[in-house]
């Protein structure tokens, strides 16, 4: 088991190493002002024949971004169930460890957010209301990805109804697929943009899931010690009980 949480958080390492890698990448291979006033993006022999193909649709641009409170409502559901275990509960230390997990993995993304609004790597092919905007990673791919992966992960731990569990991953991949194909189709990102975003996401989503599962491997084992020290107490003398189990 020690394994499998090691090689958790290697493919995390990986996935973050892979996008810092292709944003260097971005910013010295094959640069170009492709862009709107003149402005420039790498990889510019790709990027700039998809754009062309694919043109620019505001109807796509407008579906997307009206799409995009789905996943950030859901955030907003689950600190509500991370506040209500606070309230009851009266300590901060007594709130499930996921959704604290959970909270941290929110203001990690937020952060990443802010971070290419400060440190701009490109800007969009087209102009908002006239001005040149942040592109890169695509903030819409990677906030849809990572807020509705995070609500199946979560939901799996919370939830024990399958059927719920089985609704919410299916709404959730078509939410996230909606938005990285409306994102690019809309014309209001290049295609690094989108890469950029499902590396930064697959990053994040797997450093939750990383923790998560060590989490969950941990109150599983607490509740094995739980029970063979109910059967010890049941059986004080010792050696096996009426299971087989050998008691401590």
């Amino acid at each position: 088991m020690m394994q499998k949480k090691t090689g958790n958080f290697i493919v995390t390492g990986i996935w973050v190493i892979l996008f810092i890698l292709f944003t260097v990448l971005i910013q010295i291979v094959d640069v170009h002002t492709i862009g709107p006033k003149s402005s420039s993006v790498g990889f510019a022999s790709i990027n700039g024949p998809i754009h062309e193909f694919l043109g620019v649709h505001t109807l796509w641009y407008s579906i997307t971004y009206w799409l995009g409170f789905v996943p950030l409502s859901t955030a907003g559901i689950f600190a509500a169930v991370g506040l209500k275990q606070l309230i009851q509960r009266k300590s901060l230390l007594k709130v499930d460890k996921s959704i604290i997990a959970l909270g941290v993995f929110y203001t990690a993304v937020i952060l990443v957010y802010i971070l290419f609004e400060i440190y701009i790597v490109n800007y969009r092919p087209i102009l908002i209301d006239g001005y040149l905007e942040a592109s890169y990673p695509s903030s819409h791919t990677m906030l849809a990805c990572c807020f509705m992966a995070a609500a199946m992960l979560e939901c799996g731990l919370l939830v024990k109804n399958k059927k719920i569990n089985g609704i919410v991953r299916v709404v959730s991949i078509i939410i996230m697929a909606v938005m990285v194909i409306g994102r690019l189709v809309s014309g209001a990102h290049w295609f690094t943009d989108i890469i950029g975003g499902l590396l930064i996401s697959g990053a994040l989503i797997m450093g939750l899931y990383s923790v998560l599962s060590m989490l969950q491997e941990k109150h599983t084992r607490k509740g094995r010690r739980k029970h063979v020290l109910y059967i010890s107490d049941r059986n004080p003398g010792g050696g096996e009980d009426h299971h087989g189990r050998i008691s401590v």
